[in-house]
């Protein structure tokens, strides 16, 4: 496993920029970046933290509170390795269906996470965002999520991009409900309707279109997330549940990325290959670092 030691701090925050990495992890993070293919949006249907504690005996609420400390570290190497947008279905409007007792303690942990983190998350240039239906989240979630999107609005690192009470459904389906509004009221002729014309109104319109969805627990599903955006990107799925993936197993997903070809709709011939020779040099050389992770 890749270890990591710390020895920069700004007021005992991590600066994740001047973060001492052991040789392999930096060597890794390197080389991801040579071959030119990190995607500029991340997306991650975070899934496996009640299957993760059960499989331990424990209660799912463990599950949870460890999926945080993946979280933390998915941030943190999102950021590093340069990826602009990382979005996180933390929450779905399918949810609010779960017991009483465990969604009162995701509220407590979302807001317990926003609070402890937001320092250290505005410290290192990321901006906080939100899509979903939040007037839904208690009022004291809604609060801290507020606060932490206005202070971290102004940075120009990664996008983290929080996923709560969503469904892509509902947000197509209000997008589409906009429309007709400003149909009605001659702000927009149904002629002028393009797919980006609909993308605008959507919440996601302020994020490029994901270019990679991760999936964890092996579910081959995309549960309601990002259903229109996510048209071209590529999908990758994997065994690990939500609390042991790590940043091992990102960079096992960024490789499986960097080695697809991506067509929007071309033949292979019409895609450029003018670096291919070089870049398959890079994923070589990332192929052989990785393999010592197995």
């Amino acid at each position: 496993m890749v270890s990591l030691q710390v020895t920069c701090t700004m007021g005992g925050r991590v600066n994740w920029s001047e973060e001492q990495l052991q040789p392999d992890d930096r060597s890794i993070q390197h080389t991801l970046r040579q071959t030119g293919r990190i995607p500029r949006h991340v997306a991650v249907i975070m899934d496996g933290n009640g299957r993760w504690a059960q499989q331990r005996m424990r209660p799912r609420i463990d599950g949870h509170r460890e999926g945080m400390e993946s979280v933390r570290d998915i941030v943190k190497v999102s950021s590093q390795l340069g990826v602009r947008y990382l979005t996180l279905y933390a929450f779905s409007i399918e949810n609010w269906k779960r017991p009483a007792t465990e969604v009162g303690f995701l509220m407590r942990l979302l807001e317990s996470y926003l609070r402890k983190e937001v320092d250290e998350l505005h410290a290192n240039g990321v901006r906080i965002r939100t899509i979903g239906k939040t007037n839904a989240l208690p009022k004291g979630v809604q609060k801290v999520l507020q606060d932490a999107m206005e202070r971290t609005k102004e940075n120009e690192g990664l996008t983290l991009t929080l996923a709560l009470s969503y469904g892509a459904r509902w947000d197509i389906l209000r997008a589409v409900q906009m429309i007709a509004l400003d149909v009605r009221r001659g702000k927009v002729s149904p002629e002028d309707l393009t797919e980006e014309a609909l993308s605008s109104y959507l919440q996601t319109s302020f994020m490029d279109d994901p270019d990679l969805v991760i999936r964890t627990s092996g579910e081959y599903r995309l549960s309601n997330f990002l259903l229109w955006e996510a048209a071209y990107a590529e999908i990758y799925v994997t065994e690990r549940l939500w609390p042991e993936f790590r940043r091992q197993d990102l960079y096992l997903a960024l490789y499986d990325y960097a080695r697809r070809e991506r067509r929007f709709g071309m033949t292979s011939q019409q895609v450029n290959h003018a670096a291919d020779r070089e870049q398959e040099e890079h994923l070589s050389t990332l192929r052989q670092i990785l393999n010592a992770f197995k």
